[in-house]
Parts: C-alpha cells; sequence; structure tokens
C-alpha cells in the first residue's frame, strides 16, 4: 500500500484528488493541506511513499518544498500537478527531484497513468508537457538561465515579494533580520536587474513562482 500526501490549495482540486486515488486500490491517503510551509511537517510526520504536489502554495512554492523533501526525504517520490508550466519550471521541478509532471488540462485517464508510474518508480510526464520537453531539445534557448543564478533563500524572497509582503514581514517570515532579507531583496534585484516590486512580481508570474491575480481569485 502506498501512502500518499496531497498539496494543493484549491480544496476542491484535493479533494477530488483525494476521492480519485482513495478508490485505486494500492493507494492510500495519509495527509493533505493546501499550505507550503505546513506540507514539508506534514510529510516529516507521515513519512508518504509518494507526494502530489501543486507548484503554486501560499508561503513556499512547490519548487522550493520539492528541494526540501529530497534532502530530509530522499527515498519519497513526487509528481507536479500543475495548472502553470513553461520549460523553466519543468526543468526546475526535474532538478529539484520530482519525477513526474502532469498539467492540469490533462484528462483524469493521464494523471491516474502518470501516478501509477511515479509511485511504481517510473517517470511520467503529461502530453503538454512532453511536447514542450521536446521542443526544449530540438529548439535549445536560454529560457530560465537567468533564474539559476538566484539562490534558493533568494528565490523564496522574491515569491514573497510577489505576495505583497513588505522587508519586515518577509523577514519574520524567514526567521531571519530585517537586514538580511533587505540584503537578500537588494541582491536579487542587482542579479535580475529588476528594480521595483511591480517588475519583480511580474517576473515571479513568468518563471512560475506565483499566480498570475485573475488565477488566484478562481
Amino acid at each position: 500500500m502506498k501512502k500518499v500526501v496531497i498539496i494543493e490549495d484549491q480544496t476542491a482540486i484535493r479533494e477530488m484528488l483525494a476521492m480519485m486515488l482513495s478508490a485505486e486500490p494500492g493507494f492510500s491517503i495519509v495527509g493533505e493541506t493546501g499550505n507550503g510551509q505546513k506540507a514539508l511537517d506534514l510529510c516529516l510526520e507521515k513519512q508518504p511513499d509518494l507526494v502530489v504536489l501543486d507548484i503554486m502554495l501560499p508561503g513556499m512554492n512547490g519548487v522550493e518544498l520539492l528541494r526540501r523533501l529530497q534532502k530530509q526525504l530522499p527515498k519519497v517520490r513526487t509528481i507536479i500537478f500543475s495548472g502553470y508550466q513553461n520549460v523553466s519550471l519543468v526543468k526546475d521541478t526535474i532538478q529539484s527531484g520530482a519525477q513526474g509532471f502532469v498539467e492540469k488540462t490533462a484528462s483524469l485517464a493521464d494523471l491516474k497513468r502518470g501516478i501509477k508510474i511515479v509511485a511504481e518508480g517510473g517517470s511520467y510526464f503529461g502530453p503538454v508537457i512532453a511536447e514542450m520537453l521536446r521542443d526544449a531539445v530540438l529548439h535549445p534557448s536560454k529560457q530560465g538561465a537567468i533564474t539559476d543564478i538566484l539562490t534558493a533563500r533568494e528565490r523564496e524572497v522574491l515569491q514573497l515579494i510577489a505576495e505583497s509582503h513588505s522587508t519586515k514581514e518577509v523577514a519574520a517570515k524567514l526567521g531571519v533580520s530585517v537586514k538580511t532579507a533587505d540584503n537578500h531583496r537588494t541582491n536579487l534585484m542587482r542579479k535580475l536587474d529588476l528594480h521595483d516590486v511591480a517588475s519583480l512580481t511580474r517576473y515571479a508570474i513568468q518563471i512560475g513562482l506565483v499566480e498570475p491575480p485573475q488565477q488566484q481569485m478562481s
């Protein structure tokens, strides 16, 4: 029996995933949450075999959560289920330890197939993601190269800034001093050559750290 944790901030989708997997033989849902900060503690407590993970999560984005999971639970297998995808984002998830990525426009049959394959030790990418990766191989570009220069902490700061948190709030959420948070902010602005909150927010949306405002309202 494979123990599964579902991490998805949209309640209806999370409940749908739980119902779908509960009906499948060989899977047991041992936890679910929609909060990135709580997800790591939940996984450490439940020790799942498989995590179904959304990228867009409040507090801590899915890529950073994935990195932490791989460090602390290296045997856990992860499949991304996301409505937002680009080559840079998919590359980040693979490099961070994900074994699969299925887009939310895929069919439930594709999602079930991907979950079963990843749970059994394989890798799986949904139709749109697979085509995207093929195009990236056939037509290589420098897409996502800039994001590679950001540290994991700078990515966290970028996400929090894009979520409209002040420097003081960023410091409190990350457990660092205001000066340290401000230094991270200054460094990422310099690296990205973006010098205002609006530009940073647009960039965070572009690389998949946060959702566009209209998606956040849905």
